[in-house]
């Protein structure tokens, strides 16, 4: 079996390196990067450290607006695709890496596996919704971390092919975590200790492309840093431009806004944070695996769960809210049994390799 898995932004190499590692144990992977995410700190840093192997292709597409971004990826998929006719194309998540993938597989009839398939904000403003909503539509597999995903897949009339798998960032952490904490020197890199520093991070379009949210998320760590707070804030290279925009890089008063960091470094960062500030989906959840109280700076998210067991806290981009919430955030007793056991990339493989024992061949033609 012959599996084309499609990747091109910092989450989607975590969620690649679990399935990777199963994945290669029974067919031939053949892995494709589309440069969504370029630079060392967001792309090759990451293949290093999660032990990915080197992209068979990478298409360089880079930053864009969406449509000439997602076009190119399409257009430079396709040809990737009529040339190594897989069996099964495999993508993660909701980027525009993610949409071409699928997209270039269903045009070509070549069964599309969606691993993170289900998840819904209801906020159609959100690029990334319309990216998983169309992405599910034409899957063939749709792999489900949580049954809230089966039940939105349910609603929407998608029941063929639905599977609840478990989350596969889950066993990304647990692979990862002991790794980290025996390596990583990021604490003492930045001079901060255990519990004392809040770590803040704010990539979504709908923050860094809104100036008027983007400036009152910085008013808010502005805030926290006048109260006394530590406010370490790994900020995207998209963020930073903004905030340069805005000139509020050198405003913060909180000196900790660093260059994205590793997997490793971040893992490690969120574990000992006293509170996590974030509108990253990964690590709403990270947080939630750690125990950390996290405050989501959407008024959304995909993953309702951790709002429902009392760690996650919605509040927008409302500086007063932001930190309230930062300052005095829940602590409740949970279990954290959500997202499966740390072997949802093993169920993701087998899935795959037993469907595929009774696909006919895909016929692999340009339509």
């Amino acid at each position: 079996m012959k599996v084309a898995v499609i990747v091109g932004a910092r989450p989607q190499f975590i969620k690649c390196a679990a399935v990777s590692r199963e994945l290669r144990k029974v067919a031939t992977e053949v892995l494709i990067h589309t440069g969504q995410h370029y630079d060392d700190n967001m792309s090759e840093l990451f293949f290093r450290e999660l032990e990915i192997p080197k992209p068979k292709y990478n298409l360089g597409v880079g930053s864009g607006p969406h449509g000439a971004q997602s076009g190119e990826m399409l257009k430079l998929i396709e040809e990737v695709l009529l040339k190594e006719r897989p069996s099964y194309v495999v993508v993660y998540g909701d980027t525009n890496s993610t949409l071409a993938g699928a997209l270039a597989a269903a045009k070509l009839h070549i069964p599309v596996a969606h691993v993170e398939a289900g998840l819904r904000s209801f906020n159609k403003r959100m690029p990334e919704e319309i990216n998983r909503v169309v992405t599910d539509q034409i899957s063939t597999l749709l792999l489900c971390p949580t049954e809230t995903a089966v039940d939105n897949l349910r609603r929407e009339g998608i029941r063929k092919g639905v599977y609840l798998v478990g989350d596969v960032m889950c066993d990304a952490m647990q692979y990862s975590i002991e790794t980290a904490e025996r390596t990583s020197k990021i604490l003492e890199r930045l001079e901060v200790r255990p519990k004392e520093y809040l770590l803040a991070t704010v990539h979504r379009a709908e923050n860094t492309d809104r100036p008027e949210n983007l400036e009152k998320i910085a008013s808010a760590f502005d805030m926290l840093a006048k109260s006394g707070e530590i406010v370490v804030f790994p900020a995207h290279p998209r963020t930073k431009k903004r905030l340069e925009t805005l000139r509020r890089v050198d405003g913060l008063r909180n000196p900790l806004v660093i260059d994205p960091v590793s997997y490793l470094d971040m893992l490690v960062l969120g574990k000992h944070a006293k509170v996590v500030l974030t509108d990253s989906g990964g690590l709403q959840k990270e947080a939630y695996w750690f125990g950390v109280p996290c405050v989501t700076l959407r008024d959304e998210t995909e993953w309702v769960e951790t709002v429902e067991a009392g760690w996650n806290t919605l509040v927008g981009t409302d500086p007063d809210r932001i930190v309230a919430a930062a300052t005095s955030p829940a602590l409740p007793v949970d279990p954290r049994s959500h997202y499966g056991d740390g072997h949802a990339a093993e169920r993701v493989v087998r899935i795959l390799a037993g469907s595929h024992e009774n696909l006919v061949s895909a016929d692999v033609t340009a339509r």
